[in-house]
């Protein structure tokens, strides 16, 4: 009698987060995507909020190291330069770039998927974000980018060359449709 007890509360529980997991339409459940500057601007932030208007609670991870991945689905890159936010780190831009590059490879034996987003436009190129840029773009299984961000083509020839998606998107609040659309193309939404 035990025994049975026991396993019609399983099935009971297993229906239950089943039908959550349907009312809520299907989201991705917090823990399911990751997020991590590239040159520690403050931009990740502005992404996160973005993921909270899909209903996503992604975790943001300012200094995310390669045995920091926690079973995400999904790593996302927020590509753009900080003089002043790499030296809060206490880092240097070879120290950031080998930790993302890090990061990086450790989502890819896992098996999670890599979007690049860069949604500063023109206003955050320059000399250290090309640098990251031109390092990002290779880790990439998707990149996005806000309108006048590739006003000189550089993430255009670097998707090319890697033979990575470019999504472009007219603005930080415009990227919740392409964003959205990568995540459940990618099984995590």
């Amino acid at each position: 009698m035990a025994f049975r007890v026991s396993v019609i509360s399983v099935v009971a529980i297993q229906f239950a987060v089943l039908s959550l997991s349907l009312a809520l339409g299907g989201n991705a459940l917090a823990g399911d995507i990751v997020l991590t500057p590239f040159g520690q601007s403050p931009d990740a932030m502005m992404v996160k909020v973005v993921l909270k208007k899909l209903g996503q609670d992604a975790r943001l991870e300012k200094m995310l190291e390669a045995d920091g991945l926690q079973g995400e689905k999904a790593l996302i890159i927020v590509v753009a330069g900080s003089s002043k936010g790499l030296g809060e780190a206490g880092i240097d831009k070879d120290a950031e770039i080998a930790r993302v590059q890090g990061v990086a490879d450790a989502a890819e034996a896992a098996g999670v998927k890599t979007l690049v987003m860069h949604i500063g436009g023109k206003g955050r190129r320059g000399t250290l974000t090309d640098l990251f840029i031109e390092e990002s773009v290779p880790m990439a299984d998707a990149v996005i980018v806000v309108e006048g961000g590739d006003y000189d083509g550089l993430f255009t020839e670097l998707c090319t060359e890697s033979e990575v998606e470019l999504i472009p998107a007219p603005s930080v609040r415009e990227t919740t449709e392409p964003l959205q659309a990568v995540l459940v193309e990618w099984g995590v939404l």
